[in-house]
């Protein structure tokens, strides 16, 4: 009975996996309070930055994080999710001492692996350096001609530069 119950739960664990589009390796961290209780953001002090990827899996080539976005997935990825991926990727080479080889953005309909490469790395340093010149800024300019970007921000009552209104 142990043996048909046990081949049960591993039969449905690789199936979730399966449809989670997680690579095999091991499940060793998820931002869900349904897996174990939430842990702790990752932090680096390094580069004041802080965040929890959705998952870490640990493979035979290193830890890789996990973005699942539950849109469709775009033609390509949106650069906010890739350098958010990125970041992910930093506090892991960071928390660890070993860099991930890459990290996948899990969409509703597709799986994108993302190369955590010196461009890429490049690419998010640059824009963590200009969002921190931002934040000095006395007033920065809107960046973009969506409206629904716009009413979403927790800026949009105050924002002389909100559209949609």
């Amino acid at each position: 009975m142990l043996l048909i119950f046990g081949g049960l739960a591993l039969a449905r664990s690789t199936r979730l996996r399966q449809e989670s589009g997680l690579p095999a390796g091991r499940l060793i961290y998820a931002d869900s309070a349904d897996w174990r209780p939430v842990q702790q953001p990752f932090y680096s002090k390094t580069y004041q930055l802080i965040g929890k990827p959705d998952y870490l899996v640990e493979t035979a080539a290193g830890v890789v994080p996990v973005e699942v976005k539950s849109s469709a997935a775009p033609k390509i990825p949106y650069l906010g999710h890739l350098l958010q991926l990125a970041a992910y990727c930093l506090l892991i080479e960071e928390t660890t001492g070993q860099s991930p080889p890459h990290g996948l953005l899990k969409y509703a309909n597709a799986l994108y692996e993302v190369d955590f490469s010196p461009e890429l790395r490049r690419e998010l340093l640059e824009t963590m350096a200009h969002l921190r010149q931002a934040r000095l800024a006395k007033s920065v300019a809107r960046s973009h001609q969506q409206p629904g970007k716009c009413a979403a921000c927790g800026f949009y009552d105050r924002c002389e530069e909100a559209l949609g209104r």
